[in-house]
């Protein structure tokens, strides 16, 4: 096996893991994270009825900086947009993603701004 397929079955191993303990509690909605190597995207989902009811980007933010501090940015917006909505209390989807750099500085801005996890 090369190390980007063992790369890629851990990751997917973490999604799994993750989805797993999020499906116990479907009531109160989802904050999930997307990541890829330039942007962020974050969305605030009702999985009981299938809908999202908030989301925020990078590009949507029209941020720029490092991508710590844009991610930081950018939860502080989706925090705003989920109080707009009545939601306060979140379960954090970090997408497979280890909570570390982006990830935890998305999740430490939610909080400030009024999310909680």
């Amino acid at each position: 096996m090369s190390k980007t397929s063992i790369q890629h079955t851990n990751h997917l191993a973490r999604v799994r893991r993750t989805r797993t303990k999020l499906a116990q509690n479907q009531e109160v909605p989802r904050l999930s994270v997307h990541r890829t190597l330039r942007h962020i995207y974050v969305q605030v989902i009702d999985d009981l009825a299938g809908k999202t009811l908030a989301s925020a980007s990078d590009l949507s933010v029209k941020a720029s900086g490092k991508k710590t501090e844009v991610a930081s940015k950018v939860g502080a917006e989706i925090a705003k947009l989920a109080l707009t909505h009545n939601v306060t209390t979140v379960r954090f989807d970090r997408g497979g993603h280890k909570y570390h750099g982006r990830i935890a500085a998305l999740a430490e801005a939610a909080r400030q701004n009024g999310l909680t996890f």
